[in-house]
């Protein structure tokens, strides 16, 4: 009789054959994925008292991830959005399993029938101009790192280059001379070249001639010469963030990560009549309706579109019931 495939050997399996060798996925891909299952094992851990290698496929049945996805909203305080990402890399594993082991069948159907949970949007944030400019007022010129910082923002603010794709530039990746440009591979693996601006290229070249940077470096590199990771991104916009409020009150009511600066290059293309085809190739967008958040969020278009409407000349009344269930059912 044969047994079946124990837990340890289908992740194994999973992350080397699946994701690595057959999908070729991205190490932004497998680093969140792995991710997933390190926060899954221990909760399992801790909750059947079997050390991960013990686990059996049966113990993470359609009810256990259930009490996960809840253990991940009420006790790590994640968001719907970080829950369906988390359950994204659950169904893609039990897919796997199914494959692997028809006898799981039925396991992995139970739990690839747990469904994303919808979550409330909201308009995306942006900085206006007179924000940005002020963001990048914050950082010391007279010191190196103020000086990396600043061209580090202002390219940011320029290209709408994801976070990932920021850090990861390389030397050889930016081109300063005619049609002066970066060029990166975004997500999907699909490469594509922004243009840059004078001002950025003035900038990059002082930089780059400060460092004395080869091809292969970082162009933004770290205290140890190492390209900056997420964390360090985020530390640095926050601290000329809260510099900058000191003399632009408005970024006080606002919650600034490094993808709001991407979304404010492309809320200023389309504040300036861009066609929403070509602010999808500059930030690498699959689909033009990726770029549609940007319509929603974009209030002074609709200001413009509301006020080529006319006013209404009807009167205004208000609803007087007449039977007293309805005043009753009226008043709830």
């Amino acid at each position: 009789m044969k047994l079946h495939a124990s837990l340890p050997s289908l992740l194994q399996g999973y992350f080397t054959q699946r994701l690595m060798a057959e999908l070729h996925a991205s190490p932004h891909t497998v680093a969140s994925y792995r991710d997933t299952f390190r926060l899954l094992l221990a909760f399992a851990q801790e909750r059947l008292g079997k050390a991960p290698t013990l686990l059996t496929p049966q113990d993470l049945d359609a009810p256990f991830i259930g009490s996960f996805l809840n253990h991940l909203e009420k006790d790590r305080e994640n968001g719907a959005a970080s829950r369906n990402i988390r359950l994204a890399a659950i169904h893609s594993f039990f897919r796997y399993v199914a494959l692997q082991e028809p006898s799981l069948g039925a396991l992995a159907q139970r739990v690839l029938a747990i469904p994303c949970k919808r979550r409330r949007t909201r308009p995306i944030d942006f900085l206006t101009r007179s924000e940005i400019e002020a963001l990048l007022a914050a950082p010391d010129q007279t010191t190196r790192t103020g000086r990396r910082d600043r061209t580090l923002l202002l390219v940011a603010a320029q290209t709408g280059l994801r976070a990932a794709e920021l850090i990861g530039l390389r030397c050889q990746d930016v081109a300063l001379g005619c049609g002066a440009h970066v060029r990166c591979l975004g997500k999907g693996r699909r490469e594509r070249c922004t243009p840059l601006r004078k001002d950025a290229v003035v900038s990059l070249r002082a930089w780059m001639r400060e460092l004395g940077l080869g091809p292969s470096d970082p162009v933004f590199p770290n205290a140890r010469g190492q390209p900056l990771s997420h964390d360090g991104l985020a530390y640095i916009l926050a601290r000329h963030v809260a510099i900058a409020r000191g003399k632009c009150p408005s970024l006080a009511q606002k919650r600034i990560t490094p993808h709001v600066l991407r979304h404010s290059l492309a809320m200023d293309l389309l504040q300036h009549g861009i066609d929403r085809s070509v602010i999808a190739l500059w930030l690498g967008h699959q689909s033009m309706e990726t770029t549609q958040v940007y319509l929603h969020a974009n209030l002074q278009l609709k200001e413009q579109a509301l006020a080529k409407t006319k006013q209404f000349k009807g009167r205004t009344g208000r609803f007087c019931p007449t039977d007293r269930l309805l005043t009753f059912l009226q008043g709830l």
